[in-house]
């Protein structure tokens, strides 16, 4: 597999199979990742639940938490058997909770381990393995610590990591909440652009407060490829934005309209495939607001959103609501907004809109977006899986 320029971050509750779904028919040319799942969650519970995905997500990375190198190499080998075309080590989690179980951003301080696992996971299958980690922990922050980490993960894994994606801001592992360490610590691009300066020979990615395609696009002047978390999923028509100005290709049996349409996409298009595909879901047991739950942001900024918003919460619950609630969304939405390409902004979006800051849009997208104490109670629940 060549691994594309951008990527979506594994999100808690958010970058489940539905909304990987959506994402690929707006980005064929994308990498698109799990949310995190320890190995023990994969090696005791439900698997068709945990790892199940549709055929036309495409390639998908499977996150995994854990610290067991034989856990972890027993849960990636099951990983690549549903699928997945890479599996990915969880090193940047700061939240408490997971420390408590001795993976996420604290395995920063034990590089030795990390290196193990990585070589234990790719013993175990024939697909690459990668990770993604912090600039750093606490006080061990400057970048002679993130290189040094970088080092010894190598030379511990034999230099089996195929990607090292990093998120240009360190973690306090107390006294900040998984929120907190998303915004308060800086981010420090330099020392990512440093880090693959100094390590030419590795594949080196950047995660972090990039929310447009300027921004990845200045990005990709330093490093090998880009990672996107909350600023796709609080609008992702950016990822056809991106797909066109980076002309990242990919698939087109994802896009509606097949090769060479996605500078014509539209919204419209989206929900008429996402029509087809609720259909399928619901009747093999899905609910119907597990789906709709990812489509609330796709009018985001555009006329008729809030009537889109409001037609979707309100009539997921409904005890005979099923696809057709879509249709019934989009008759909400002035016909213009919905068959504009989405590649050219989309119609009327503001030039504000287009180019939001990530923090703004957090703020207007927190709504739709479950809180990190939901998501970690979610982690915590894996974490104690026997």
């Amino acid at each position: 597999m060549s691994r594309p320029l951008v990527s979506v971050a594994p999100m808690m509750a958010l970058t489940d199979r539905h909304f990987r779904y959506l994402a690929r028919l707006l980005a064929p040319g994308v990498l698109l990742y799990s949310e995190m799942i320890t190995a023990k969650a994969i090696l005791h519970g439900d698997r068709d639940h945990l790892l199940g995905k549709d055929a036309g997500e495409g390639d998908v990375v499977l996150q995994l938490g854990g610290d067991d190198p034989e856990e972890l190499a027993r849960a990636a080998a099951i990983g690549e058997s549903y699928g997945y075309v890479e599996i990915n080590l969880n090193v940047g989690c700061p939240s408490e909770r997971v420390a408590k179980g001795n993976f996420g951003a604290c395995l920063m301080a034990d590089p030795k381990l990390v290196g193990r696992g990585l070589a234990a996971m790719k013993a175990a299958t024939s697909v690459p393995v990668s990770v993604k980690h912090r600039i750093g922990i606490d006080d061990a922050d400057a970048f002679s610590d993130l290189r040094t980490f970088v080092d010894i993960v190598d030379e511990e894994s034999a230099g089996v990591v195929s990607a090292y994606t990093v998120h240009a801001r360190k973690a306090w592992l107390q006294g900040l909440s998984p929120k907190e360490n998303r915004s308060v610590p800086p981010l420090r691009y330099e020392d990512v652009w440093r880090l693959k300066a100094e390590r030419p020979e590795l594949v080196i990615e950047v995660n972090g407060g990039i929310a447009s395609l300027s921004e990845v696009q200045r990005q990709l002047e330093h490093v090998d490829g880009v990672m996107l978390g909350r600023a796709v999923y609080e609008d992702p028509t950016l990822l056809v934005r991106l797909s066109s100005g980076l002309s990242l290709g990919g698939s087109a049996d994802s896009v509606p309209g097949g090769a060479g349409a996605l500078q014509k996409l539209s919204r419209g298009a989206v929900v008429e495939r996402m029509v087809a595909y609720t259909q399928a879901q619901l009747a093999n047991g899905a609910q119907l607001g597990s789906i709709t739950r990812h489509l609330l942001n796709l009018y985001k900024g555009v006329p008729g959103a809030r009537s889109w918003r409001r037609t979707l919460t309100e009539g997921a619950p409904r005890p005979a609501a099923g696809a057709e609630l879509l249709r019934e969304a989009l008759a909400q939405v002035p016909e213009h907004v919905s068959n504009a390409p989405l590649a050219d902004g989309g119609g009327d979006r503001s030039a504000a809109s287009v180019g939001m800051t990530a923090g703004a849009s957090v703020a207007e997208g927190a709504q739709v977006l479950a809180g990190d104490d939901q998501m970690l109670d979610l982690v915590g629940a894996f974490t104690d899986t026997r």
